[in-house]
């Protein structure tokens, strides 16, 4: 005879690999924190299968046309010295570098897991956090990396709360940029990115009073989410990201795409760079909605409520 599942949340250590997240018996998240992947790759943790509460999954792992694409993962495409044209890729694959394009070239970085400072669970909540090292392809540790994210449940949706903590320890000052900054027009992709299924290309995106598509790639708003539908049975998903008030620059721009695939990125570094002095840290915080069906534009506004009330429970614990 099957035990019924636990009510509420629970978590799951697949110990040297990664970690579970569900909700009753449906599992809502896998979080692979050592990751197999290939250098070129720029191997790093990432948040895959995503799925809905009803089961449907809103992610898409190692896509053909972009391998290093992975579920949700926080991934940086242009990290250097200021004013030096030489560039560190912690996002996988080719480089962009003003002047030249894209470029294979051997600076692939790595995330890299060092320690768990929390694993906690309850019914109500999952709290992780981690410290993790980033390094370039010669070994040299430019980041110290405190990580930490939540999971919880409201209503219809649940919620991924996700902070990460940048301190520079290289040694001396590092930008990060995107190839934007680079000089490629509407490509300032870089931090916390989603890669939806392909069923989800020509969705719908929404923002804080829009509805389009590929129009609002750039765009500044407090919160940005893509409305898609599955294959097999036809069901619409949503996943909503909101960014922190105390985040800079906020509200962020955004890189999102409805075509030729679907992918949102809050994008910090979009067309400016970011300088981090030898010893500093940048903090940035961010909510991530995922919810069955199709909101609409009230709907999201909603959604959005309910990442930045778990964004504010962050803050006051």
């Amino acid at each position: 005879m099957t035990e019924p599942a636990p009510d509420g949340l629970h978590l799951t250590h697949e110990h040297g690999l990664a970690l579970r997240v569900s909700h009753r018996d449906q599992e809502l998240v896998r979080y692979v924190y050592q990751p197999w992947d290939p250098q070129l790759e720029s191997p790093r943790p990432y948040f895959h299968p995503v799925r809905t509460l009803t089961g449907d999954v809103v992610s898409l792992f190692r896509p053909h046309d972009h391998v290093w694409h992975k579920g949700i993962a926080f991934s940086l495409p242009n990290v250097g010295r200021p004013g030096d044209p030489e560039q560190q890729n912690f996002w996988g694959g080719v480089t962009y570098l003003r002047g030249r394009g894209y470029e294979q070239l051997d600076n692939n970085g790595a995330i890299r897991h060092r320690e768990f400072v929390a694993l906690d669970a309850s019914p109500k909540r999952v709290d992780v956090a981690h410290r993790l090292d980033w390094l370039t392809l010669a070994g040299n540790t430019w980041f110290d990396e405190h990580r930490s994210f939540s999971v919880t449940v409201d209503g219809d949706a649940w919620v991924l709360s996700y902070t990460t903590v940048l301190r520079n320890v290289s040694g001396g000052t590092i930008a990060i940029g995107s190839p934007t900054t680079q000089g490629r027009e509407n490509a300032g992709y870089g931090g916390l990115f989603w890669r939806g299924p392909r069923s989800f290309t020509g969705g719908t995106v929404l923002a804080s009073g829009l509805t389009g598509g590929d129009e609002l790639m750039s765009i500044r708003s407090p919160w940005l989410g893509f409305t898609g539908q599955h294959d097999d049975h036809g069901r619409f998903s949503t996943v909503l990201f909101v960014d922190s008030q105390h985040n800079s620059g906020h509200p962020t721009q955004w890189f999102v795409r409805s075509q030729p695939y679907a992918c949102v990125c809050p994008a910090p570094f979009f067309d400016t760079e970011t300088e981090i002095a030898d010893g500093d840290a940048l903090t940035l915080r961010y909510a991530v909605v995922v919810a069955d069906g199709t909101p609409g534009p009230d709907g999201a506004a909603g959604l959005a409520e309910l990442g930045r009330a778990a964004l504010a429970d962050g803050d006051a614990s």
